[in-house]
């Protein structure tokens, strides 16, 4: 379960982008989120779109530090829920996967605290969206193949996440 008090986020640090084709107040499924970050400045890039945003994620830093996390709200058959799902496969310069599964771990509240804030505009719409379930999964990808995925299940709800 992730802790309801959230004060890790600092809102002026989060710069979220929406692609073509996504509302910022209709909450459209599937709906993808992908969220990276700067270590010299500690910024967070949330872009919400119909898809993941390849570009993001393709840059010279990120392929370097592989540690971007991907969110998608879909509606399977059990039910709408938010999947993430955190890149620690380690990137060519720093860190190897289980050392970086740990640093994910622990920044997992924020990770989560910036997506429910900077996407928060779905849920104004429509609370019931907050009583949506989190899935979090990290992978470890090599050579473009998955390799493992470790499960950390259902850890809570959107409404654990919001920020007073």
């Amino acid at each position: 379960m992730v802790d309801r008090v959230m004060a890790r986020l600092v809102p002026e640090r989060l710069h979220v982008r929406y692609l073509q084709g996504v509302d910022p107040k209709v909450p459209n499924t599937p709906r993808y989120c992908t969220l990276t970050h700067s270590d010299s400045t500690g910024e967070l890039f949330l872009t919400v779109g119909p898809n993941y945003e390849v570009n993001q994620v393709s840059g010279l830093y990120t392929r370097l530090m592989r540690d971007e996390v991907l969110v998608e709200l879909r509606t399977p058959p059990d039910g709408l829920r938010l999947d993430v799902y955190c890149h620690v496969s380690g990137g060519l310069v720093f860190g190897r996967a289980g050392w970086r599964y740990s640093i994910f771990r622990s920044e997992l509240p924020l990770v989560l605290e910036a997506i429910r804030y900077g996407d928060r505009g779905i849920v104004e719409s429509d609370p019931n969206l907050d009583q949506v379930p989190i899935i979090v999964r990290a992978l470890q990808v090599i050579r473009f193949k998955i390799q493992q995925v470790r499960e950390m299940g259902h850890i809570g709800r959107l409404s654990d996440l919001i920020i007073t």
